[in-house]
């Protein structure tokens, strides 16, 4: 459904994303921020998914700064190893005109909101508290949120945790909670990466299934 496309950012750096159109008149559109392994066969599957649920759906490559074209399927050893690498190069906070470039690309759909995973998740909440331009935010599951636990969100988020995260433990969901009472944050019976399909070891249909359903009522709620 979907086609890979090149975007510029405020900086002047070009870049790598997937983006899907829908049908019919798109609802508004949809920011999909990858888990750290590119843009690989299940991002942009999320993405082609948003499309068909009547948005206009863009996933950046948030690893191009450090390795232009990368995206892995590995989700093993070599893999994490490899990801552990490339993360020393990476910087957050360039990291934000890659997301900025993204949003601009597909405001012409209407109201943008913006859902990412793990790393994805971190950098949704990221986003959030600086606004750049979106209505709404879903994040799953990001990680070393603590470390901006005092970004208050600018925009109406909503974000999803597994309970049997050994990364992100419930502790730290629930010091998320304290300090946003007001925020949705649900907690699934689930391990890490619970939405990953591609991951048998770790996707868990139900919670998938149902933290999407969340994820497109926000949306629907926000974006209209």
């Amino acid at each position: 459904m979907g086609e890979r496309i090149k975007l510029t950012t405020s900086d002047g750096f070009t870049f790598n994303a997937y983006k899907a159109v829908p049908a019919g008149k798109p609802k508004g559109a949809v920011v999909v921020i990858q888990e750290v392994w590119g843009l690989n066969r299940w991002t942009r599957s999320e993405v082609d998914r948003y499309a068909a649920e009547g948005y206009v759906a863009i996933a950046p490559a948030m690893m191009d700064r450090v390795e232009l074209g990368y995206e892995s399927e590995d989700y093993g050893p070599t893999g994490f190893a490899r990801i552990g690498e490339l993360m020393k190069a990476f910087n957050p906070a360039t990291a934000l005109f890659d997301v900025e470039a993204a949003i601009k690309e597909v405001a012409g759909a209407g109201k943008v909101g913006i859902t990412g995973y793990c790393f994805g998740g971190a950098i949704s909440w990221r986003a959030a508290n600086l606004g750049l331009g979106l209505s709404a935010a879903s994040g799953y599951y990001g990680g070393g949120l603590l470390n901006y636990i005092d970004a208050a969100p600018s925009i109406p988020i909503e974000m999803h945790y597994g309970d049997q995260d050994t990364g992100i433990p419930v502790e730290q969901v629930e010091q998320l909670r304290q300090r946003y009472p007001d925020l949705p944050i649900y907690l699934y019976p689930a391990g890490h990466g619970f939405c990953n399909s591609d991951r048998p070891d770790h996707y868990d249909a139900a919670s998938a299934k149902l933290a999407h359903a969340r994820t497109l009522a926000f949306f629907a709620k926000y974006l209209a």
